[in-house]
């Protein structure tokens, strides 16, 4: 039979590690955002600067030609 102290030890630990999980997932999902946020920001100032400069249209393909996997 357990001791009283499995019965006070073994669900604090699971709480602790139940907030530290939390809080590192919460970290993490941040910076995940973040980084996608500033990816979004990169591929629109490309697609800025490639219509500006007259390039190739915003699609995937280009404009003169079939697709890549066609040719």
């Amino acid at each position: 039979m357990p001791t009283t102290a499995h019965f006070i030890y073994i669900p604090a630990i699971l709480i602790i590690g139940i907030v530290i999980g939390f809080i590192l997932g919460g970290r993490a999902a941040r910076d995940a955002f973040a980084a996608q946020k500033e990816k979004e920001a990169a591929r629109a100032a490309r697609r800025a600067a490639r219509a500006q400069s007259g390039g190739a249209p915003s699609g995937d393909a280009p404009a003169d030609g079939p697709p890549s996997s066609e040719r």
